[in-house]
């Protein structure tokens, strides 16, 4: 199978190569595409070279498969592109998860809802794919009411821009091209994504939508906060929930600890609970503070975190690919 990388210089692109060696993915010939600034550069796949072209070539040499993570506007223009060409596309921007005709999937959680015809998938942002992946077991036992979300979001969710200003400021320099309208070196941003005429931000109001649209609930009421914290790696995130259905503690933390992809670190006893530092070149969900919320009658606190790098875009993506794989969806 050969498989076309799309932005396969940036951050996320290159950790989709580095995922799809360790999983073993079944590869014949990688195709990496960028911008015509880095064409004719090389990228290493299984100690093999291969040469950086453009869209249109990489689209004639026929690709099986497209991960992209090159951006929305290059998504929008590239992907139907692709797909048109009978290319399955696996698009990690915002561009797609909106589109009604779009399946925007968590494998584990709503693979299902991927069809024949789907040539265009979405791939989530990336705090909402490890909050789901907590939130749906939960959900299907205790049926979520409404959702309470702090983020506190590492610096490669902003790219390779956001990495050099953390990295500039903590040498006493000053970034030549920063990612935010502040300090992030230690400081705290209470700001991701472009501010709307609500006063919530774009990666706020992602994180409302995509919830409902993943797990099938229009219905559940979600506020949300996002900080940008001065962190190189990892995506931490405070949830309050409150559940329709009355529960017990213990059942929540065993429904939990049984589902897969999922990692209880919950011993206050001993101060175990997950970190960001410790998810960091993972593909696991992390989840600890796990505490009913005694101010109302059917409230659960957890803390989620996990490499947004990897679960949280190249890791979902490789699944989702799996995912066809498995279910006949992808031709080799």
């Amino acid at each position: 199978m050969k498989i076309a990388i799309v932005g396969a210089t940036g951050l996320v692109g290159r950790m989709m190569l580095r995922v799809l060696e360790e999983q073993d993915f079944p590869v014949e010939a990688i195709i990496p595409v960028a911008s015509a600034a880095s064409v004719g550069k090389t990228i290493v796949f299984r100690s093999k070279e291969y040469s950086v072209v453009d869209a249109e070539t990489a689209i004639s040499m026929k690709p099986a498969l497209a991960l992209f993570s090159a951006g929305g506007a290059a998504s929008l223009a590239l992907a139907p592109l692709f797909a048109n060409a009978g290319i399955t596309v696996i698009d990690n921007s915002s561009a797609w998860r909106k589109d009604t005709a779009v399946p925007l999937v968590v494998p584990e959680v709503n693979g299902a809802a991927i069809g024949a015809d789907n040539k265009i998938i979405a791939n989530p942002n990336c705090s909402t794919i490890q909050m789901v992946a907590a939130l749906a077991p939960l959900h299907k036992a205790y049926s979520i009411k409404r959702l309470v979300i702090s983020t506190y979001q590492s610096v490669t969710g902003s790219g390779i821009k956001g990495v050099n200003q953390l990295e500039a400021e903590q040498k006493g320099q000053k970034s030549a091209k920063p990612a935010y309208p502040h300090q992030i070196h230690m400081n705290l941003i209470p700001h991701g994504g472009d501010f709307g005429s609500n006063a919530y931000t774009s990666e706020e109001e992602k994180l409302v939508f995509e919830t409902r649209k993943i797990m099938s609930a229009p219905q559940i009421a979600i506020t949300a906060t996002v900080v940008r914290v001065p962190v190189t790696g990892g995506h931490s995130m405070a949830v309050n929930i409150e559940f329709e259905k009355a529960f017990d503690v213990d059942d929540a933390r065993k429904l939990l600890q049984q589902t897969p992809g999922i990692v209880v670190q919950d011993d206050p006893a001993v101060f175990l609970y997950p970190m960001p530092k410790d998810a960091q070149d993972k593909d696991e969900v992390f989840v600890g503070r796990i505490r009913r919320d005694e101010s109302i009658a059917n409230g659960l606190n957890i803390w989620v975190v996990a490499d947004n790098l990897r679960k949280g875009a190249a890791t979902n993506a490789v699944q989702i690919a799996q995912w066809l794989l498995k279910n006949d969806l992808l031709k080799q």
